[in-house]
């Protein structure tokens, strides 16, 4: 399949179904939908929406783990071209119904386990509320479809259209809801065809459905024609018996489940050898475990690095650039990326600054949150519109991207910067190290003052203090290490380090 024009993400879908009505498009556990049967429950929920009077540009909201009825909601809601923002579980109760009130949400999806979790908060919700599975509230989602056969009315869904509204983790403050269009998603179909997705793709995924990173693999796989293997929650052993079982060809996976995957005694005794390429994105990804990943697994492996907010996009295809491991690659194809001073001056390569990134796949921008939208954007002498991606880095001689740290992370320490990365690197090269997140703490007389946060097997943190230090610049010093049963982190994998910086001023 050739894309080279603009089309609607549910028209390629319902296009392939037609010629393959039959073809597994779904796949949980014992449970499978057909693309005959996932189209006509797309139309099914469209047809609802409209009859609840949920107009194409509108919203809906859905908080639940992963599930075929998940899927079929969120298509249903692009068909009839309203915008579905997916909030994650693990958000509070208050969140997430400040979440589906800041959406505009007309109707909220809700499962058992949320439901529960929410209380009374649910209760402040003012949507008509759907329950997905059996006992959640609501009406149930079978009732809620509209009846066998049912076909919407035809929408015109333009480039600007919202997709969806897809919350920041809320790890940096108030999550923001970041506006993504139609037209960017279709650009991201066609930026996945290169990686070899197609009508015969197999791509196992493993992260929960609201979170970005598996959407970028989701509805790619299903506008081209290939079957989506979902996992309700990841497990590592489980995550190889089904590449086996399925013989998969594609994953999407973030760093610390290439982790949990590699370190498993039985990793060897699978055949992987249907694996094309595997995908990571949305954590820093360290340059020996992606040579194990290479190494070990069948198949190429690439590092995608951007935001969900979109902008600019990196990619690093490691089996290409071995000696290119500590980056995150080049900008993909028309991608611009620069790195600019604190004054909004482009700096050349080898300096170091904040990153900054354009292309056509960028967020429309934050809902009802314009000043936060126009902080977020740098514009260029040329007059280009460019998204700040508040991570620190420089460009080497090759033009490859190397990260440092988020710009919020970086520890200014008697007026050095002091790059949270390096330091947790040395720590790192300590055989009692299995993980480590070095934040900075206020300090009366350096200003701030590095403290790491330490998994160890054995060493106290005294010694993992001094075997650093030993290792360490003068400026780069760290004041103490805190040692911890394991580190805070994200859906997606990402270090909270907020949390760390929180616990520690409590302890203090």
């Amino acid at each position: 399949m050739t894309l080279d024009t603009y089309t609607p993400v549910p028209d390629l879908i319902r296009a392939y179904a037609a010629t393959a009505p039959g073809k597994a498009a779904l796949i949980l556990e014992d449970r499978q939908l057909s693309y005959d049967e996932f189209v006509r429950l797309g139309d099914r929920v469209a047809a609802a929406l409209q009859r609840e009077d949920v107009a194409a540009g509108e919203s809906v909201a859905i908080c639940a783990g992963t599930s075929l009825e998940y899927g079929c909601a969120f298509f249903g809601a692009l068909i009839a071209g309203v915008a579905m923002a997916p909030i994650a579980p693990s958000s509070t109760p208050d969140g997430i119904a400040a979440m589906a009130a800041d959406c505009g949400a007309k109707v909220f999806f809700v499962d058992k386990a949320v439901a529960d979790a929410m209380g009374a908060e649910l209760g402040k919700v003012k949507a008509r509320i759907v329950g997905l599975d059996a006992g959640a509230p609501g009406v149930p989602f079978a009732e809620f479809l509209a009846p066998e056969g049912a076909k919407p009315a035809p929408v015109a869904i333009t480039e600007e259209l919202p997709f969806n509204i897809i919350y920041s983790s809320g790890t940096t403050g108030a999550p923001k809801g970041i506006v993504q269009s139609h037209g960017m998603r279709f650009w991201q179909v066609v930026r996945v065809q290169p990686m070899g997705y197609s009508e015969n793709s197999v791509v196992l995924l493993s992260t929960p459905l609201y979170s970005n990173t598996t959407l970028v693999s989701f509805f790619p796989t299903l506008a081209l024609g290939g079957t989506v293997v979902l996992m309700k929650k990841f497990d590592a052993g489980q995550f190889l018996a089904q590449s086996q079982r399925h013989r998969v060809t594609h994953a999407m996976l973030v760093p610390v489940q290439y982790s949990r995957i590699m370190a498993r005694e039985d990793f060897d005794s699978y055949d992987l050898s249907s694996f094309q390429m595997k995908f990571s994105t949305s954590a820093p990804f360290s340059p020996a475990l992606k040579q194990d990943v290479l190494k070990r697994w069948p198949g190429g492996l690439v590092e995608y690095y951007g935001m969900t907010e979109g902008g600019g996009a990196c990619v690093l295809a490691a089996h290409l650039f071995p000696d290119k491991l500590h980056t995150v690659g080049m900008p993909a194809p028309g991608h611009d990326i620069r790195v600019i001073d604190e004054d909004g001056k482009e700096l050349p390569r080898g300096e170091v600054g904040e990153v900054v990134g354009r292309s056509d796949i960028m967020m429309s921008g934050y809902h009802n949150r314009k000043d936060q939208t126009d902080a977020a954007i740098w514009i260029s002498p040329e007059g280009l519109r460019f998204i700040r991606t508040g991570d620190v880095g420089r460009f080497d001689a090759d033009g490859f991207l190397e990260l440092m740290d988020r710009k919020k992370d970086m520890i200014i320490s008697g007026g050095f910067n002091v790059y949270p990365s390096d330091l947790e690197a040395v720590l790192r090269q300590h055989p009692d190290v299995a993980d480590a997140a070095v934040v900075g703490v206020p300090s009366a007389e350096w200003g701030e003052t590095p403290v790491a946060f330490v998994v160890s097997s054995g060493a106290d943190g005294e010694t993992l203090r001094a075997f650093a230090n030993e290792r360490l610049g003068k400026t780069q010093r760290i004041s103490a290490v805190e040692l911890v049963d394991e580190l805070p982190r994200s859906h997606i994998g990402k270090i909270l380090k907020r949390e760390l910086r929180d616990a520690y001023a409590a302890k203090r």
